[in-house]
């Protein structure tokens, strides 16, 4: 294995031990803010032997500004009126992992905490998806999850996109061509660094193709533990825009870059392990669709809290241009068997193989989040026993009448959440209040924009 990869067995005094005496000068360290962006700095090989044991400090302002680094004013956990004081974070010394691509620096993530690293803070993605974790052990279950994601990329840099005011980007390939080998063999250099640079970084890629649409590329990353598969996919995202910028290449996870062209997926992958027979708890080889109860209590749960906690999967404004018919992306709350017009698509296999594809969620979103909702929900599914609403779906997901629809922009889906005791419930009041926060200034950010879709329609006609 290489020295890359995480070990999760590692303990904080022999990662120390093993920084001592490596003779690196330097450590990077980064933490992720509500949107699911990797926050990070280089610190000297001192201070990180220093903050292993008593952790360092972040602006809180992480939690205080949107993408664009503009300050919110509406959340009460940071703003103007607390000073912006530093906020706790401690590295977990279980994201252990070097940088092939940047010297093979040390590398580590934290997450967020205070009163001397004994409580966690409750608005931290990490620590959320961590909750969630905890209760599913509670529930006598262990997880495995994976995410998958859809991207475009574009030969472009972040100075010459900006410079064409964002418009009319260069794609890396034309024409819509699905698995295709010919694309690949044509970008060699990129897609080896992206499948050797990543294994090497501790973020195996299990399968690499390009998807129907030109420039776009689909990466299944090998499942684990939820909170290394939260790991992963956050440095999934990072990574490849690190590495495709050594190639002229610019990747983007948007939702939906072009009214025209599919949108990007992040599907969720998640199965339930007993934890006492060590079997998938999902499985059960008597049923048809070989779904257990335990199965179907869960993808019920699933489906009675999705309208309520969209934004975790559908964050942005433009989240929403996915979430349309005949784009692979679900509009109702249904589910169906191998079936990818549905929200959720159960995938019956054999006992190590069964497990249920969570589809609404977009690639735009914060990883340690929508993983958090698919397991809470799903775990509420099983301890309230919910029985499934509805029969599968077996055909056009689209054409499902009887299934409710999902909310239909940002605004509305912000609402319905944060007015939901089902989500409180789930999540807890601090993080319900603050997330629902940050996409209220989202959605007016939106509002007071003057889109080219405008320009083009008004300008001279009205």
């Amino acid at each position: 294995m290489s020295d890359a990869v995480p070990r999760r067995g590692l303990t904080l005094e022999q990662l120390t031990e093993e920084i001592s005496r490596s003779g690196v000068t330097k450590v990077k360290v980064a933490v992720t803010d509500i949107d699911g962006v990797l926050r990070g700095k280089y610190i000297h090989r001192d201070k990180f032997l220093s903050a292993a044991t008593s952790g360092l400090g972040f602006c809180n302002v992480v939690f205080g500004w949107d993408m664009a680094d503009v300050c919110t004013d509406n959340a009460r956990y940071t703003g103007w009126h607390t000073g912006y004081p530093d906020a706790e974070v401690r590295l977990d010394p279980a994201t252990f992992r070097k940088v092939p691509w940047d010297g093979q620096v040390p590398f580590l993530l934290g997450d967020f905490w205070y009163g001397g690293g004994k409580n966690p803070l409750e608005i931290c993605p990490r620590q959320l998806l961590k909750k969630v974790i905890a209760r599913t052990v509670e529930a006598g279950f262990d997880a495995l999850t994976s995410l998958e994601y859809e991207w475009f990329n574009f030969r472009e840099t972040p100075q010459s996109l900006a410079g064409k005011g964002h418009t009319r980007p260069e794609l890396l390939t034309p024409g819509m061509f699905g698995y295709s080998v010919l694309r690949l063999s044509q970008n060699q250099p990129f897609v080896n660094a992206l499948t050797d640079d990543m294994g090497a970084f501790g973020v195996p890629i299990e399968g690499l193709h390009t998807e129907t649409g030109p420039g776009v590329f689909e990466a299944a990353i090998m499942y684990s533990d939820p909170l290394e598969a939260g790991d992963r996919a956050v440095l999934f995202k990072t990574g490849a825009k690190e590495i495709g910028h050594r190639f002229g290449i610019l990747p983007t996870f948007m939702a939906k870059w072009n009214a025209d062209l599919p949108g990007c997926s992040g599907h969720v992958h998640q199965s339930l392990w007993d934890r006492k027979s060590g079997k998938n708890a999902f499985y059960d080889e008597r049923d048809p669709y070989r779904m257990s109860e335990v199965f179907n209590h869960y993808v019920a749960g699933q489906m009675h809290c999705l309208p309520e906690i969209l934004p975790l999967y559908a964050p942005t404004v433009n989240s929403y241009k996915r979430l349309v018919e005949g784009a692979w992306a679900p509009t109702k709350v249904n589910w169906g068997v191998d079936n990818r017009t549905t929200a959720l698509r159960v995938i019956p296999g054999s006992g190590k193989s069964t497990r249920l594809e969570t589809r609404v969620n977009g690639s735009d979103s914060n990883p340690y989040l929508a993983l958090a909702a698919a397991l809470a929900s799903g775990l509420y599914g099983i301890t309230h026993k919910l029985a499934l609403p509805s029969d599968r779906v077996a055909g056009n997901g689209y054409q499902d009448i009887e299934a409710p629809a999902l909310p239909r922009n940002l605004y509305e889906a912000t609402v319905k959440m944060e007015k939901s005791a089902l989500a409180r419930d789930l999540f807890g009041d601090a993080f319900v209040d603050h997330f629902a926060a940050t996409r209220h200034w989202e959605w007016r950010q939106f509002s007071k924009a003057v889109t080219s879709w405008e320009m083009v329609r008004y300008f001279e006609i009205i």
